[in-house]
């Protein structure tokens, strides 16, 4: 059984950091797409990076820059360092995995509890 289970959010001040972790079990870690997600209250969740198989990385425009994705394929980790952040980053961050690259659409079959970042100004 999938089990994708994040860490690392937390409460900072604009302008400081967090690395968030989601940790991977019950599946082949390196045959999957993987991505990061947020959603605020309120608002739609949205993709904010994805890594396919190979590595290559993308974000979104709104934090592009500032938060970084990557994964250990040896510890069966998911990363996003985020950097330099700001109250709208404020939310709950999902981390999510496939064997289908879905880029940044939420159809993603396999999904964390989700872990909570809190930005204050």
């Amino acid at each position: 059984q999938v089990q994708l289970v994040e860490s690392g959010g937390g409460s900072v001040q604009a302008g400081g950091s967090l690395r968030l972790s989601c940790a991977a079990s019950g599946y082949t870690y390196n045959n999957y797409y993987m991505a990061w997600f947020r959603q605020a209250p309120g608002k739609e969740r949205e993709g904010v990076a994805a890594i396919d198989s190979d590595g290559s990385t993308s974000y979104a425009d709104s934090v592009k820059g500032r938060f970084t994705i990557s994964k250990d394929n040896a510890k069966n980790t998911l990363y996003l360092q985020m950097n330099s952040l700001k109250p709208e980053d404020t939310a709950m961050y999902y981390c999510a995995a496939d064997r289908i690259y879905w880029w940044f659409l939420p159809n993603y079959n396999y999904w964390g509890q989700g872990t909570q970042v809190t930005v204050s100004s």
